[in-house]
């Protein structure tokens, strides 16, 4: 697929996806969830991590309200449709991709791009970016996944007071209520956020069990979690990373890890 509204690179076991749409701040659409669902797809492939950015100035600043004011006559309008048609199968490709992802935040992650920002398995953001739940001042309500993201990240009473109050949250804050991993000077974010990446890219085979694992424990019993870490222990300890972490721990190196 030639893409029109993301870019995307792999280099170094690295798959760098990026919203790239910068006169709309990389507003969401369509046509780009259908692209950033099969750049997912060719990094589930060939990739050992993903970092998912936005070119320009913000990472998203929502749904694109300028290609809906063409629906506003029509009363059987469904500004919906486009999250069921593709947007929200990249909220599902991201939890499912059995690589780490790094969601690097500058400017806004607003509306829908709050969701898709905090979709991360680390999520790391420049000092002046914000997380905003607009939809109060369009009358939508929160998409992106945001209402369940949010609220098993900062609890309910905060992610309620982010949506029902549509203000903003600085990263400052972000980071001290727990959704955030990281807060680095603007300048600095692309190349922390690309550390982190490969970092993450250098790791084990288990790296994406403990990704599964760890989704999977959000909406499960204590006793499935104590089961599934039983039945990912099993599937960790046959892999060639294991051997190789063992015997460099017995040598006294650093182990050197295949993803495999």
């Amino acid at each position: 697929m030639a893409y029109e509204w993301i870019t995307f690179s792999l280099e170094q076991g690295v798959a760098r996806i990026a919203l790239n749409d910068p006169k709309t701040m990389n507003a969401a659409n369509e046509a780009m969830g259908h692209e950033l669902v099969d750049a997912f797809d060719i990094a589930a492939r060939e990739a050992r991590a993903v970092l998912l950015t936005g070119e320009g100035k913000a990472f998203c600043s929502g749904g694109n309200l300028a290609a809906a004011v063409e629906l506003l006559g029509d009363p059987t309008r469904d500004f919906g449709g486009q999250l069921e048609r593709s947007l929200n199968a990249v909220l599902i490709a991201i939890k499912r991709i059995e690589v780490p992802v790094v969601t690097a935040i500058r400017g806004a992650a607003a509306g829908y791009g709050a969701g898709l920002a905090a979709a991360g398995d680390l999520v790391i953001m420049g000092e002046s970016a914000f997380f905003y739940l607009a939809f109060r001042h369009v009358g939508l309500v929160p998409d992106g996944g945001s209402t369940y993201l949010l609220a098993k990240a900062i609890g309910r009473t905060r992610a309620m007071e982010l949506m029902l109050l549509g203000e903003k949250l600085p990263a400052a804050k972000a980071l001290a209520w727990g959704l955030a991993n990281r807060v680095v000077p603007d300048a600095e974010l692309d190349d922390a956020a690309l550390a982190l990446a490969r970092e993450l890219a250098a790791g084990p085979r288990s790296l994406g069990l403990m990704k599964r694992m760890t989704w999977d424990a959000l909406d499960c019993s204590f006793e499935a979690a104590l089961d599934t870490e039983r039945r990912f222990q099993r599937d960790a300890g046959r892999s060639d990373d294991f051997i190789e972490g063992v015997t460099a721990f017995g040598e006294k190196r650093k182990p050197s890890f295949t993803g495999r």
